[in-house]
């Protein structure tokens, strides 16, 4: 098959189309940078790095999932110090603490390897800092490091633990909290943090995905969520949920991305919902006559049907009691039905726009953590076991599908990319330059030799790798 070559033309009009309004390209100022792509017009970035080689400086850390996030000559991150949550303002030029200010002190618990208390990553313009620790609460501060106001929210419950980050829209900070009942996005001012608006999502039951935003033809902001079974566009403004698709799985952890008049989306829940594997659930009427055996309506764990894993027993528990009632068996017939796929979705619209917008599905080797990127022309994902594919993001064909070199195991991080490079980062701590075409190329192998589970971030020339050990700052 043919492949295209980034230009330095496509290039740049490729990184416009995701820039939001007031963020430059040269800045790194939510995750995975401008809107959410992955990308940046930075040139001169190395492929080759580590240790000894084009390393700027290091800087040991506290344990966290947060990714790096630069504005003007800092770098934020959080981090879970010695039991304490903290926020950290670095200068970029020479890799030392600046400030770091402590969230008040809560109770923190890892629920999955892949999470963290300090995973969410801040949200960053030139004098606001917004932080969502899922165990506390929202933090804001100036670009000092005083204190403009606090949050306090939760308990929540999900399963795996919450993970989105908060982004910043026009004069307010966005905050998605999907979770296993009541919920909602909101947006609060940015200034007092008062609440501008909060909506409920009931459809949404485990959910990770960070939003971004569109500018729709009449020049309003919409925040594109994707959440359990659907992808839901609200009004910046007041929250108004204006179009949905549906079509998603029942779980959803990655950051979708734009490339002209469409979003790209990837939806895994488990195995069981690959074409082929899917199992057909019987209704709760049916179950319950067979499986209620005391007859109190509700499903026990010693109740519970053997023709399905004892795992979605504890999925489906919703409200954490130890019994099921039919809505949470409902809930679990849905997300068996859901399918995991990779969906390009043509943005706008009003109402439900499932039949009119899906332009295609692929469902082979979908990830289920990292976060889609579309350069060169060509739809990259890396599954969550380095399994790479690209595709053709007009069509939805299969161009190359094939595990990434020099970097066998899991991937959490998702790829970034500028300079005619692809960077793929592996559990493990190697990070691989794969040429932007669909061949799957890789160039050079760069083993860093510790965990990394955050993704990169790249800002005028240079790229951040925030490992569980240290950030690193790699440069010519």
């Amino acid at each position: 098959m043919t492949t295209r070559a980034l230009s330095p033309a496509a290039t740049c009009v490729l990184v416009a189309a995701f820039l939001t309004a007031g963020v430059s390209a040269d800045e790194w100022a939510r995750f995975r940078g401008p809107n959410g792509s992955g990308l940046t017009d930075a040139t001169n970035v190395p492929s080759e790095f580590g240790r000894d080689k084009n390393m700027l400086w290091r800087l040991p850390l506290p344990q966290g999932h947060s990714s790096p996030i630069l504005l003007d000559d800092r770098i934020y991150l959080t981090a879970l110090r010695d039991d304490v949550l903290v926020t950290m303002a670095i200068d970029r030029a020479k890799g030392t603490i600046l400030w770091e200010r402590a969230a008040p002190k809560v109770a923190t618990n890892v629920v999955d390897k892949r999470n963290n208390p300090a995973s969410p990553s801040p949200a960053v313009e030139h004098d606001g800092i917004y932080v969502f620790f899922p165990d506390y609460g929202m933090l804001a501060y100036d670009r000092a490091g005083t204190e403009l106001w606090r949050m306090p929210l939760g308990p929540f419950n999900n399963i795996y633990g919450m993970g989105a980050s908060p982004i910043i829209v026009g004069d307010t900070v966005v905050l998605v909290c999907d979770q296993s009942l009541q919920s909602y996005i909101m947006a609060v001012d940015k200034r007092t943090g008062a609440v501008r608006w909060k909506v409920d999502r009931p459809e949404a039951k485990s959910g990770h995905s960070t939003p971004i935003l569109w500018k729709d033809q009449d020049g309003r902001d919409q925040i594109l969520v994707p959440g359990s079974f659907l992808l839901t566009s609200y009004d910046a403004a007041t929250g108004e949920k204006l179009w949905w698709v549906a079509g998603l799985s029942f779980e959803m952890k990655s950051t979708p991305v734009i490339n002209g008049d469409t979003i790209y989306v990837n939806g895994y829940g488990a195995p069981v919902n690959d074409p082929g594997n899917k199992v057909t659930v019987p209704s709760a009427d049916e179950v319950w006559k067979t499986f209620d055996k005391d007859g109190n309506g509700l499903l026990s764990m010693d109740e519970w049907p053997r023709f399905t894993a004892a795992f979605w027993f504890e999925a489906t528990d919703l409200d954490r009691n130890g019994k099921l009632d039919k809505d949470e068996w409902s809930y679990y017939r849905a997300a068996l039905e859901s399918e995991n796929g990779m969906l390009a979705i043509r943005l706008g619209g009003r109402g439900d726009m499932t039949d009119a917008s899906v332009r295609w599905k692929y469902q082979r080797s979908v990830p289920q953590l990292p976060s889609p990127i579309v350069y060169g022309g060509v739809l990259f994902m890396v599954n969550d076991n380095g399994i790479i594919t690209t595709l053709d993001p007009e069509t939805g064909a299969l161009l190359k599908q094939g595990r990434l070199e020099g970097a066998p195991g899991s991937h959490y991080a998702s790829p970034v990319a500028a300079d005619g490079k692809i960077f793929f980062s592996s559990q493990d701590g190697a990070v691989v330059v794969v040429e932007p075409n669909a061949e799957i190329r890789t160039r050079v192998v760069n083993d860093l030799g510790e965990e990394i589970y955050a993704t990169p971030a790249i800002v005028d020339g240079r790229i951040y790798v925030r490992t569980t050990q240290a950030l690193y700052a790699f440069g010519r």
